[in-house]
């Protein structure tokens, strides 16, 4: 008898929280960023909430240099997301680690060894969110006068991701013997070596690491574009989207699915987990005034930036804040996050100083305000709607958003039987019930046998 499907959680751990005036909040931990216990804290409760998995976003820039702006933000502090999760991996012991490593401004041997690195660290527990960079401000800290096309940039990653995965089966899982009689530490018929030569890449490998505790660490991808889409089809496990409405989620859940099926994998082994910035009350009244207290903090220069930021770098100031956004140009930055900006102005006839303060609480993520019930009836309308297998859920706040989320809305979803009451797996791919990859033979054989 199959299992009943369940919804799969990831709690995006963000600043003090994800609306970006929620630090001036009374109960957020305005130090947050600068707070490793903090964070540890935070993934405990996860953990302690059955989880699948902890996310961490990552930038190698401060994100906008507007700084009349950004000087109002929580987010120009940000810890290098696997240093991170190491520290958290030791503090916690089921929940998933996933953070984010670029494609563009990365090298694969530096990821193979870093995430294959974390997944010893937490018994299995890893995961790499590839992300091809769309903040072209990175650039000018890794001595690039301009920040590759969009297009070069997939082209790069497809084959980063390859040769990651190549550098991830240098061993053969049962390599290593440690044979004390013998003298032989591992048997060199196991061990490959690689020998890449491609149009982005020269590697030779073998990685300096044995292959990881899942194969290799659950693979996550976040692009929206066409081509973002593919990339994802091709290699990803976990796909994190962004979609404000179910017509839209939908949409974007078949296509992803029938491009897996079209590269010859399974779909049902490729979960959809799109973002989901839920503001929690007892009531729907309590769950309003909370949201109006957080829209009071949002100063306009913040807004302003931020939707600028989001569309491209679209310079607004120019515009009546009370009026109508304005066509935006076609960019290489963001694409699918800027039509789903575009696409909410239109549809819902904002102004854009309203478009801000709507893109303030959840950067184009799906929001809902309201009761437990009213907040779980819309997660299981996605689940069992074909438009999630999963959320990345987003507080507003930490850590009242997400207790408010963990007391109120877990156990409802616990009571429908849509979420586990405990974890019956102990790595991240037994949370997500994904199988560990088989071994593939990939370079030269080091010393035949």
């Amino acid at each position: 008898m199959l299992a009943k499907r369940q919804i799969s959680l990831g709690l995006f751990l963000f600043a003090s929280g994800h609306h970006v005036a929620g630090w001036r909040h009374p109960t957020a931990q305005a130090d947050a960023t600068f707070n490793p216990s903090f964070m540890a804290d935070m993934a405990r409760r996860a953990e302690a909430a059955c989880f699948d998995m902890v996310f961490l976003a990552d930038n190698n820039c401060i994100q906008q240099d507007d700084w009349l702006a950004v000087r109002r933000m929580a987010r120009p502090n940000i810890f290098e997301p696997v240093a991170l999760l190491s520290a958290l991996s030791v503090v916690t012991q089921r929940i998933g680690l996933v953070a984010t490593g670029s494609t563009t401004y990365s090298e694969p041997y530096q990821i193979a060894r870093s995430f294959g690195t974390l997944d010893y660290l937490s018994n299995g527990r890893a995961g790499w969110n590839i992300v091809t960079t769309s903040n072209s401000l990175e650039a000018w800290n890794f001595g690039r006068e301009s920040h590759p096309a969009h297009a070069d940039r997939y082209k790069r990653a497809a084959e980063f991701v390859e040769v990651t995965k190549g550098l991830w089966d240098s061993f053969e899982d049962d390599a290593f013997i440690r044979n004390k009689e013998s003298g032989l530490y591992f048997d060199a018929s196991k061990l490959h070596v690689l020998h890449h030569k491609g149009e982005h890449f020269s590697v030779r490998g073998p990685l300096n690491l044995g292959r990881p505790p899942q194969g290799h660490p659950v693979l996550v991808q976040a692009g929206g574009s066409d081509a973002g889409r593919d990339l994802a089809a091709r290699t990803a496990e976990v796909i994190f989207a962004v979609n404000q409405t179910l017509p839209d989620a939908q949409a974007f859940y078949a296509d992803v699915k029938a491009r897996v099926v079209a590269h010859g994998r399974d779909a049902d082994l490729v979960k959809v987990m799109p973002g989901f910035f839920p503001v929690v009350g007892r009531t729907r009244a309590e769950a309003e005034d909370h949201m109006a207290e957080l829209q009071s903090l949002l100063h306009p220069d913040v807004g302003l930036s931020l939707l600028s930021f989001l569309t491209g770098g679209f310079d607004l100031s120019g515009y009546d804040v009370d009026g109508p956004l304005p066509d935006l140009p076609d960019t290489d930055v963001g694409k699918a996050r800027i039509k789903v900006i575009a696409d909410l102005a239109r549809r819902e006839n904002l102004s854009i100083r309203r478009l801000y303060e709507r893109i303030a609480v959840s950067r184009g993520h799906h929001m809902i305000v309201g009761s437990a019930t009213e907040v779980a009836d819309r997660m299981e309308e996605w689940f069992v709607g074909g438009a999630a297998d999963g959320f990345n859920v987003m507080p507003s706040t930490f850590p009242a958003g997400l207790d408010a989320f963990t007391s109120l809305v877990v156990p409802e979803l616990q009571r429908r039987g849509l979420f586990r009451t405990g974890y019956t797996g102990t790595t991240l791919r037994e949370h997500l019930g994904l199988p560990r990859p088989a071994h593939v033979v990939r370079g030269q054989v080091a010393l035949p046998a």
